[in-house]
C-alpha cells in the first residue's frame, strides 16, 4: 500500500510554487492568477524541475525504510 504522506507532489509541487507566488503581498484576484499562470509555465519550461522532485522523494523513501516506518526526519 501506498503512503499518501509520501507524494512527490506534497513535497515540491505545493510548498516551493506557493512560495513563489506568495514572495510579494497579492494585490487582487487577477495577480495571483497571473502569478500562477506565469509559475506554471516556468515548470513546464524545467523539465528537470521534477528529476529534483523524485530525487527528494526518494530520499524521503529510503529514510522511512531506515526508520522501518517511523519518524526519519534525521534520515533525509
Amino acid at each position: 500500500p501506498r503512503s499518501p504522506d509520501l507524494n512527490p507532489l506534497d513535497y515540491f509541487l505545493w510548498g516551493h510554487p506557493k512560495s513563489l507566488v506568495y514572495t510579494t503581498p497579492i494585490e487582487n484576484e487577477n495577480n495571483l492568477r497571473n502569478r500562477i499562470v506565469a509559475l506554471c509555465e516556468a515548470i513546464r519550461n524545467t523539465p528537470r524541475i521534477f528529476e529534483r522532485a523524485r530525487q527528494s522523494l526518494r530520499r524521503r523513501l529510503d529514510g522511512c525504510i531506515m526508520a522501518q516506518g517511523g519518524h526519519f526526519q534525521q534520515f533525509i
